[in-house]
């Protein structure tokens, strides 16, 4: 098969071997994301974001997976290539589940248009004139590839307009470079046509109608040079700006004089004239990504109806000021008056932060304002400055800014002008009052972190060491600053191993000690230092508080049981904190910081008190283990309950209101829960390390997260055998045999239900004893022993009528129907599964009625009754589906994609198996193996019974 071509310089187009692809309307929207990230993983739950937004509903996930199943059909080689081989690649699993377009760049137009146009400019702008024929050619050749405007489907969709923002930009750049080889080649008329277009795509371009002036000129078409001059006169000053270099070329023209054709280089330069001001530090060296946010703010900086002010924030050592200086010199074309640049030290250690007052006459002074000519008074230099700044188009940088009240006697009065102010404080009053258009820049990419290594140490250095490469990177949490300072010490010391640095910083993890420059100005603890002392008292103590949660992220709940505040009172705390850049809102009311930041709130909680460390790490275990145990009672409300210990004050849980709101939690607080297990077992919390191992079973069997479960329990063994607890020893060991037969371990889940059974049988506990036996008929299932399951099933049976236990009978009946079911006995399945399931609708017990139904449509199955067997998988990955049970989703699917087989419809039966595959290798499930056997081959036998690791949950 010929290699895929994708076309993005228009609407979508997707080819293979010269054939057309057809793609539905989803199809192109997904195809578009990953385009825009073209080798770069997109999050799933950012990609339902991005296509559905706040119309997502509960079945989004599923139908993404869908959607990039049809996809991958769509754009594979064909289904005889192996799995390896698909364009769509899957990355992560569960919550860090991502999706990525693994595509050569040069099989996609607006790589190789940007490929292109670069090569171009570069041949244009160097010093031999032999080579701008091949950079027309160049330039040629990427305007050809546009087929109209870019990414034309979803060009309004707000994941596509920084993209077509950008690409548009580059465009507009191609056909300046266009132009410019063209005239220089003598061929004006030629220049004429790319430039028309240009000026008709963006009237207000200064430089544009400079260029196609001197094309429409060097053509003798007088009357029409000066009329584009005229016109873009006329346009500009309706928008308040003078244009002088139009005024001299209008004048110019008029007057017929002899325009010589300059070369490249020079009308590049007289586009740009030296400011008669500038303040403005020289470019960053070692500046690295940032393309989107660069191409946005020149868009907005350059916007010419009204004043313009951009506010770039993020937290200490992002690259604030990098950014601005860097913007400032690709906007300096924009502003032929020059650029105004001045430090505000906001956040000088010293506290010498510079007044507005002040400012005013730094810059008066650049504007060539004598001393004689300094007006006496504040009031009068500040309208002084405005009245000059309102005769010039400039461009004004304040950097550091600590607040508001800094910045506003500095701004101008009328449009023409713009400003970057840059802050680690939010500055939300610039934004409400002055209209200020903000921009927030986030830690770097990897690439982007590799890319500025590169550029200080060589590309042969970093190339030579990719796997330290990639651990300085991660220890430096792709922090520019962070970053700058381990290259500086690689670049004094350029023997150095890469290996030896990354090594340091290893070792060094929770440190800051690694990122210790010697200056304070670029020393990460000094330059964190300087945003934590501006905070108020109450803010600062819940910030070095966070040096002690485990977590990534925090919610204002736990932010509040952490500090033992109310939830009123947290909130403006956290909003200090955030618009301090010391922590980042990265999803309404969840709230995170970057690992260095982390380190550093570390070291500051150690100057705290022993006692009150413990209590705050009391807090924080209470409240993960009361809002687990919540929502454990919403997914399960049949599940034999625990007593937690009393709730410490200040403590406030999560109240899950219902099943998917208890879902929605548990996903979110996964890693933080795992965590805060350890935390418990780490600091002596016994009882809330079984107990929390308890409350997150439920969710981690689900979700197939054998691992984490596995530790989790192991945990809760030690604490419970600590503790001497017999029933909580009991547990952990039959709560882990899930994980361990789910992994292929069945020797060690057969221990540790022996174990419990020992336990068990020393404390009487009758339905303890049922659930475990239930767990060991499933066992003797796997192990290919069915009668010895029916056994232990029917003891279990007994055990739960005894005790009165209705969800354990119903679950029991079911088991037994499955055990009838596999020994041939399909009638007699039928009817345990009926009587199953009058239980379970009467208890409401939607988990169990899930497996009831899928053990009833495996029986009616095989008696032949295909119709009545599909209606039973259905109700049975219907609910599995609505309580977020993945294996039971897997199962039904699986199941009702053979009975469609049997039916006769294959395909549909190959879309079950890949929904079934899709979920199975998510979960690194060994019967993937299976399904994918089937996809294969295309036909296969039935599989087996829902795994009823769900007897207890």
């Amino acid at each position: 098969m010929g290699q895929l071509r994708l076309a993005v310089l228009g609407p979508l187009e997707a080819e293979r071997a010269g054939a057309a692809i057809r793609l539905g309307p989803r199809q192109v929207e997904l195809l578009s994301v990953l385009v825009i990230e073209l080798g770069r993983p997109v999050l799933a739950r950012r990609l339902v974001d991005l296509l559905w937004g706040t119309t997502a509903g509960d079945g989004a996930a599923t139908t993404l997976r869908s959607h990039v199943s049809h996809l991958r059909r769509a754009l594979g080689p064909g289904r005889s290539a192996p799995a390896e081989a698909s364009i769509v690649a899957t990355v992560g699993t569960g919550p860090g589940l991502a999706y990525r377009l693994d595509l050569p760049h040069d099989c996609v137009d607006a790589r190789l248009f940007e490929q292109e146009a670069a090569q171009g400019r570069q041949l244009l702008d160097g010093s031999d004139p032999a080579v701008i024929p091949r950079a027309a050619e160049l330039f040629g050749a990427a305007l050809a590839r546009w087929r109209g405007p870019a990414l034309a489907d979803v060009a309004n969709r707000p994941f596509a307009l920084p993209e077509v923002a950008r690409l548009d930009a580059l465009r507009r750049t191609a056909r300046r470079g266009h132009a410019e080889a063209l005239i220089a080649l003598g061929r004006a008329a030629a220049a004429v046509g790319v430039l028309t277009g240009a000026v008709l795509d963006d009237p207000y371009d200064e430089g544009v109608r400079h260029l196609l002036t001197l094309a429409l000129y060097a053509e003798q078409r007088v009357d029409e040079a000066a009329e584009v001059c005229r016109r873009g006169i006329a346009l500009l000053r309706e928008r308040g700006m003078d244009a002088p270099q139009l005024h001299r070329l209008h004048a110019a023209v008029l007057r017929r004089d002899e325009l010589p054709i300059p070369a490249p280089a020079a009308v590049v330069a007289g586009l740009a004239p030296v400011a008669p001001a500038s303040l403005l530090p020289p470019d960053p060296p070692h500046f690295v990504g940032r393309g989107v946010e660069l191409d946005a703010a020149r868009r907005q900086c350059l916007a010419p109806e009204r004043r313009q002010i951009l506010l770039v924030t993020g937290a200490a050592g992002v690259g604030k000021t990098s950014f601005a200086i860097r913007l400032a010199h690709l906007l300096a074309e924009g502003f032929p008056d020059g650029c105004l640049y001045v430090n505000l030290r906001g956040f000088d250690p010293g506290g010498a932060a510079i007044a507005g007052d002040e400012v005013v006459r730094l810059f008066l002074d650049a504007l060539q304002v004598s001393p004689e000519q300094m007006p006496a008074s504040e009031e009068s230099r500040a309208a002084h400055y405005r009245r000059l700044l309102s005769e010039r188009r400039m461009l004004i940088v304040l950097d550091n800014a600590r607040d508001a009240g800094q910045v506003r006697p500095v701004l101008p009065g009328a449009a023409g002008c713009a400003v970057v102010v840059t802050s680690r404080q939010q500055l939300p009053g610039l934004v409400t009052v002055e209209g200020a258009h903000p921009v927030t820049l986030d830690l770097l990419t990897a690439v982007e972190a590799r890319e500025l290594l590169a550029s200080r140490l060589g590309d042969d250095r970093v190339a030579t060491e990719p796997g330290p490469v990639a651990g300085i990177i991660e220890r430096c949490d792709r922090l520019p600053l962070a970053l700058a300072i381990v290259a500086a010490r690689a670049a004094t010391h350029p023997r150095f191993p890469l290996a030896v640095l990354a090594r340091e910083l290893t070792e060094l993890r929770g440190s800051l000690d690694g990122f210790a420059a010697g200056d304070p100005a670029t020393d990460l603890r000094s330059v964190f230092s300087w945003s934590y002392r501006a905070l108020g008292g109450a803010a600062a103590r819940l910030f070095r508080l966070l040096g002690l949660y485990p977590g990534q992220d925090i919610s204002v709940r736990a932010a509040a049981s952490l500090a033992a505040l109310a939830e009123r009172q947290v909130r403006p705390v956290l909003a200090e904190l955030a618009r301090a850049q010391l922590v980042t809102e990265r999803a309404p009311g969840r709230y995170t910081c970057h690992d260095l930041l982390r380190a550093y709130a570390a070291e500051l909680v150690e100057s705290e008190s022993a006692e009150v460390g413990h209590a705050a790490r009391r807090r924080i275990v209470d409240h993960y283990l009361r809002s687990a145990w919540m929502a454990d009672a919403r997914l399960s409300p049949l599940r034999e309950p625990i007593t937690p210990p009393p709730i410490e004050t200040g403590v406030i849980p999560e109240e899950p209101a219902d099943s998917a709101s208890a879902l929605t939690w548990l996903a979110q607080e996964h890693g933080v829960l795992i965590r805060v297990v350890e935390l418990a077992a780490r600091h002596g919390f016994d009882r809330h390390v079984w107990q929390l191992a308890w409350a997150v079973t439920t969710f981690l069997s689900r979700r197939g997260c054998w691992e984490d479960l596995i530790a989790v329990q192991h945990r809760a063994l030690v604490a419970a055998e600590r503790r001497g607890d017999g029933a909580a020893a009991a547990q952990a060991h039959r709560d882990v045999v899930a994980a361990f037969s789910e992994t292929g371990r069945l020797r060690l889940a057969r221990e540790h239900l022996e174990s419990a059974l020992a336990l068990l049988g020393d404390l009487g506990d009758r339905t303890s004893q049922a659930q475990t036996l239930l767990t060991l008929g499933w066992i003797n299932e796997k192990e290919g022993d069915q009668a010895t399951a029916l056994h232990h099933d029917e003891q279990a049976l007994a055990l739960f009528r005894a005790d009165g236990h209705r969800a354990g009978e119903a679950r029991a009946l079911n088991a037994i129907g499955w055990d009838h079911a596999v020994l041939g006995a399909y009638r007699e399945a039928v009817g345990y599964c009926q009587r199953a399931l009058v239980l379970q609708r009467r208890l409401g017990d939607g988990v169990g009625e899930a497996s009831s139904w899928d053990t009833l449509g495996y029986a009616h199955h095989h008696l032949g009754h295909h119709r009545r067997a599909a209606r039973c998988f259905r109700r049975s990955l219907a609910l599995s589906r609505e309580l977020g049970h993945r294996y039971n989703e897997a199962e039904a699917l699986h199941h009702l994609g053979d009975n469609h087989e049997a039916l006769g419809d294959l395909t549909a039966a190959h879309d079950c198996w890949l929904g079934a595959l899709e979920i199975l290798t998510d979960m690194r499930h060994p019967a993937a193996a299976q399904v994918r056997d089937k996809l294969s081959a295309g036909h296969g036998p039935p599989g087996r019974r829902p795994e009823v690791a769900a007897v207890v949950h």
